[in-house]
This record gives C-alpha cells, structure tokens and sequence, in this order.
C-alpha cells in the first residue's frame, strides 16, 4: 500500500518554542514538555496545539500460535475481553473515562463471531491467524485488508474531529507474534526479544522461545520487506494497528503508541514510511523487557515507565494527560507582558 505522509509543518513549531520562551517561567523550564508541544504544533499545524478529544481503538484479533502454549489465558479470553471492554469494564474504560476519551473495539481477526453490540465495530476478516510457525499468519491480501482497516478507523477518528488516537489490542499470544518480529526485525536474542506476556511461567517461556525461533527461521528473509514480515509474523489487529498509525499521520493526528505490541505495529509501520516518526508519540515503557530494547534501538523516549504490561492501550491513555498538559501550557499560560512580570 501507498502512504501519503505530510510533512511536518516547521513553522507552527517555530511559532509553538518562540512563544514558550516568552511565558512566565525560565527558558525551557517545562522540559520535555516544551518538546512535546512543538511536536504537536508541527503535526497539527498550529502555534498553540490543542490535544482535548482523544479515541481509543482497540483492534482485536487471535492467533494460530496460540494453540502451542505461549498464553497462561485460553485464545477464547480474546472474544470475552471485547465484550468486557465493549461493556465498560477493562482497565482501558477506567482510564479512558478518567480522561474522557472514547473507547471503541473493532473485530479484525477474532476467532469466533461476536454478537452485535453498539461499541463493536464488525471489519472481520477471517477467524483469526495462522501459525506462523508453519505458514505466514496473513496471505498478502488479507494484511492489506487489515491495514486498510486500520486507516479507516483513523480517518473516521480525524472526520470526527479527535485530536488524538490510540490504538490499542486484544488477541492471546499477540506478545508471541510481537516477539518474532522484535527478533527479526533488530536482530534480537531470543533472550532480549522473548518477554513473560501475561505472566507466562518458565516452561511456558521456553516454548515461547522456540517458537519465535522457528518464525524466525522461516521467515526471516522478509526483514527487508516490513509489509511482507508483517504478514508472515504478524496478526490481524497489529496490522490493523500499524494501518492506523499511517492513517492518522495522513490526516495530522497524534498517533500515540502503548506497549509491546502496538510498539512492533509502529516499527512495522516505520518501516513502510519513515516519515512517520514525527507523528509518534511514545506513550510509555512496558514492564515486559524486550519493549526496553526496541525502544532503545529507535531511540525512542517513552513519556512515562509504570511498569505496566497490560495493553488496551492502557499506557497510552495515561500518557494523554501529559501530551494535553504539554498543549494547555501553550495555550493557557500567561507572557512576560500579558502578566506584566519582568523577564531576565
């Protein structure tokens, strides 16, 4: 698929750091902060950002690896937690209404059908993956009908007028594919690139291991080609997910990355558009180890390390009230003059 990524508007974020420096405080006194606004000025192309509507979409999908013993949950936990988190009551509805976000869940690739419900967005597009194991997980068709998916759901974000999405997940073993393309796609160890997941216990940790191994034998001559990896390795909703970071970035949306698997959607998406990276916002660090190294290994600077490792895109809601405390201090504080207070 063809990305049009825009350019970063380098004006707006002049105007954004030029109009910091004259706000009652010291000279880059907010830190990070102050980056973070002039990134955001850039992407939406305004001196005084504005981050206040803000959508999670949880793209949900099983996997045919999960039929090993890589999860300490059954695959059938994908189908209950749509609905739980459909019905209000994951960790990701808490937060999200802490931070008066919407939450919407979309069925890529779960395994077994989902009844109707208001907040379940039905863009099925077989049940669930295949073993990657022994085949690619997706045929090529069915990872472009994916990314396809995810773009929708991004666009359908910014004609809503959200300012903000964050893409999140549900499928058991989704840690397992992320695995096999964190250890393809930056050479891992299988140490380094094989985290715990859901708790996993060492014998289950080991098996986990070998089987990221075996993907990574049999399909790591795709490295070079991240859409044909992403295929092999991936499943329905990472690539779903890696559509939505592309589609927002289309439309000049934040795109704000969570944990360990939107992580390996977003690589997988660097990778088809490098200029995405100034559309990312890096949300948090997981508490399960290989998101440390990848994040190292592209020198990303998550905003915030709780040690979570729960998905949903539950790091990325957290993250949001910084990205909006970022935007308020633009806009809301005060200069030099306007407050009549001396400057230096």
């Amino acid at each position: 698929m063809a990305w049009a990524i825009p350019a970063h508007d380098a004006s707006a974020r002049a105007a954004c750091l030029a109009r910091q420096d004259q706000l009652t405080k010291p000279a880059r006194a907010l830190g990070r902060l102050e980056a973070l606004a002039a990134q955001v000025a850039a992407i939406q192309g305004r001196s005084r950002p504005r981050c206040e509507s803000a959508r999670v979409v949880i793209f949900a999908g099983d996997h045919g690896v999960a039929a090993r013993g890589v999860s300490a949950y059954p695959s059938a936990v994908t189908a209950q937690m749509c609905l739980n988190i459909a019905n209000g009551g994951a960790a990701v509805n808490v937060l999200a209404r802490q931070a008066g976000a919407e939450v919407d869940v979309v069925d890529v690739m779960v395994g077994s059908p989902l009844p109707a419900h208001p907040r379940l967005i039905n863009r099925r597009v077989r049940d669930g993956s295949r073993d990657f194991t022994v085949e690619p997980a997706l045929t090529a068709d069915e990872c472009t009908r994916c990314l396809a998916i995810g773009r929708e759901r991004a666009y359908a974000a910014a004609d809503a007028g959200i300012d903000v999405l964050i893409p999140g997940e549900m499928g058991i073993a989704n840690t397992t594919s992320a695995a096999a393309l964190y250890r393809t796609l930056f050479d891992l160890d299988l140490d380094t690139a094989v985290g715990t997941g859901t708790g996993i216990d060492a014998e289950t940790w080991q098996r986990k291991c070998s089987l990221v191994d075996a993907g990574w034998h049999r399909h790591r001559h795709l490295a070079a080609d991240p859409q044909a990896l992403l295929a092999a390795l991936g499943g329905g909703e990472i690539a779903a997910m890696a559509g939505a970071y592309l589609g927002a970035a289309e439309r000049r949306l934040v795109a704000m990355v969570d944990g360990v698997i939107a992580t390996a959607a977003a690589v997988c998406a660097l990778r088809m558009a490098p200029d995405l990276q100034g559309f990312l916002v890096w949300g948090h660090c997981s508490g399960d180890r290989p998101h440390r190294a990848v994040l190292d290994q592209i020198g990303a600077e998550p905003l915030l390390d709780l040690g979570l490792r729960l998905g949903e895109g539950t790091g990325g809601v957290l993250a949001l009230h910084m990205v909006r405390a970022a935007c308020r201090t633009v806009d809301e504080m005060a200069t030099f003059a306007e407050a009549a207070v001396s400057g230096r």
